[in-house]
């Protein structure tokens, strides 16, 4: 498969980077959800963070990447919303809910971001962003159900998660205006430093230890390991070798195939309200990506150029 435009060995590896994620992000819901069977999410998010910390770091160290840390102040604000918010979050709504819906909710994450650039950097929302956002706004209310109090609480957490990591891609942005810095070690150090907070945390919730069991560590050394460390680092590839609206792509699969995952083994079946409200939010990230398309054809933006966005760790 070739992308059309992209020239080069690099942009046919760029694809397969992204038909490698699509399914190994997609069943790391499953993987957290199943973990947390047998730790509390504070432990599970300690561990995962910094399994995959120790990983980036040797990857710096074995392609001689330099060790410092990038500018603290920039790297601690994108650490607490896109690691220490983010794996909060999306943690206690993975207890509390299905994985199917949660990796929904958190992957609406684009749309978070539309809304802060908006507000914070002056991108105005442009013709079919409208009613792409409109979608996603009905799919949202379908899936939270909001008049369902007592059901709405792990939705909620899910949207939070992804407004964090929104939060921490507008971060990484207005950093870029004043740095530059190499993306493995930003993304080693914000993980490092977000991670503390979480260490904090499950000290003082009294998270303990976790049940070790063959099936906690499988799902434990995939989501530390395949999940973040391996997928982090072919989602910088897929960004760096394609188009941002044709790597945009490969993260609208990652819902569909999590819903799919969770169908399959947890038997979760979405009502048919919330399966609605997953296509209504499917269908407006099909939008969204089909412009970053467009746009890349135009050659209106470079690989990456729009996007400036760190992936969070996937507890």
């Amino acid at each position: 498969m070739r992308v059309e435009g992209a020239g080069g060995r690099s942009r046919d590896l760029g694809v397969l980077a992204l038909a490698v994620i699509a399914p190994l992000w997609g069943y790391s819901w499953v993987a957290s959800k199943v973990a947390l069977d047998y730790a509390k999410p504070f432990t599970f998010a300690v561990l995962s963070t910094f399994i995959c910390v120790a990983c980036l770091f040797a990857a710096l160290v074995v392609t001689r990447r330099p060790l410092r840390p990038p500018p603290l102040g920039w790297t601690t604000l994108i650490a607490l919303l896109q690691t220490t918010l983010f794996a909060t979050f999306t943690m206690f709504a993975l207890s509390s809910g299905g994985a199917g819906k949660v990796s929904v909710l958190a992957y609406t994450m684009p749309f978070w971001l539309l809304l802060l650039a908006w507000l914070f950097l002056g991108e105005r929302l442009r013709g079919v962003q409208w009613p792409a956002v409109g979608l996603a706004f009905a799919g949202l209310v379908l899936v939270v159900r909001p008049w369902d109090i007592g059901g709405a609480l792990s939705g909620v957490l899910a949207c939070a998660g992804g407004l964090a990591w929104a939060g921490g891609a507008l971060a990484v942005k207005l950093m870029q205006r004043r740095h530059r810095v190499d993306v493995i070690s930003l993304t080693a150090w914000q993980m490092a430093l977000g991670g503390l907070p979480l260490i904090v945390a499950a000290l003082l919730t009294h998270s303990g230890t976790p049940h070790w069991t063959a099936t906690f560590a499988l799902c434990l050394a995939y989501s530390a390991i395949l999940s973040n460390a391996v997928c982090w680092v072919l989602w910088v590839y897929a960004l760096r070798s394609l188009p941002a609206g044709v790597a945009g792509l490969g993260t609208l699969a990652i819902p569909v195939l999590g819903v799919l995952a969770a169908w399959l083994q947890q038997g979760e079946t979405p009502t048919g309200v919330e399966a609605v409200g997953m296509a209504l939010i499917v269908a407006a990230l099909a939008i969204m990506a089909a412009v970053g398309v467009a746009a890349g054809r135009r050659g209106s933006g470079g690989p990456g150029d729009e996007t400036g966005v760190l992936l969070p760790v996937i507890d």
